[in-house]
């Protein structure tokens, strides 16, 4: 089967009350989405990330009461996980699809990835301030952007990568969303289009060592 794309009535998924439908309607409807969309990307993340790549579809393990409110698929150049590494994720909620980029709180080496972050910025930051829409989420989670990039100071861009020691959860989170409206709209074309621009303009985040 190949990625159909998500429907109105894929978004509404996350409406629905109490952890067991909900997660019953994400296994249903939402993950077998995700798990196509991660097999028709995993060439491209492995092409721009330089390395061979995994897709890594959400299980949400760790939850037991509260019912997830976006799930996803995640790619990282490690079989056994993503977290504790740079990955791209398609993460899907309520109001919206989001391409993005992470390095998130379990990330093993954090000095180090900023470390790089801060040599790179002078080369990187103003390829991604030029970017149309490409933005700075303040978690992983967030459905809308804190701040558009071409609309902060290249100053304020650099010291983003900051965020991933500022406290014990710390991360950056940058890439884009689409609103849940305008991507039941889309054809499965203009899904992988989005996902392989906004990873590939990322890419040397991802690929930062």
């Amino acid at each position: 089967m190949a990625f159909p794309g998500f429907t109105a009535a894929d978004f509404k998924v996350f409406e629905i009350d109490g952890f067991a439908p909900r997660m019953e309607a994400i296994k249903r409807r939402i993950r077998p989405k995700l798990e196509q969309a991660g097999r028709e990307l995993l060439t491209d993340v492995t092409r721009v990330g330089a390395a061979p790549a995994f897709a890594h579809v959400a299980k949400h393990a760790r939850r037991t009461v509260n019912p997830p409110d976006d799930t996803w698929v995640a790619f990282a150049a490690d079989k056994r996980g993503y977290k504790q590494h740079c990955h791209f994720k398609v993460a899907v909620s309520r109001g919206a699809v989001r391409f993005l980029f992470e390095a998130g709180p379990e990330h093993a080496d954090k000095k180090r990835w900023v470390a790089a972050w801060k040599r790179d910025a002078p080369k990187v930051v103003p390829v991604l301030r030029r970017a149309k829409g490409l933005a700075w989420f303040k978690n992983e989670h967030d459905e809308a952007p804190a701040a558009i990039l071409s609309d902060l100071p290249a100053e304020a861009v650099t010291r983003l990568g900051e965020e991933l020691l500022r406290t014990r959860d710390g991360q950056i989170v940058l890439g884009r969303a689409v609103t849940a409206q305008e991507a039941a709209r889309w054809k499965p074309a203009d899904y992988a289009r989005a996902a392989r621009e906004t990873f590939h303009l990322l890419a040397p985040l991802y690929r930062l060592r």
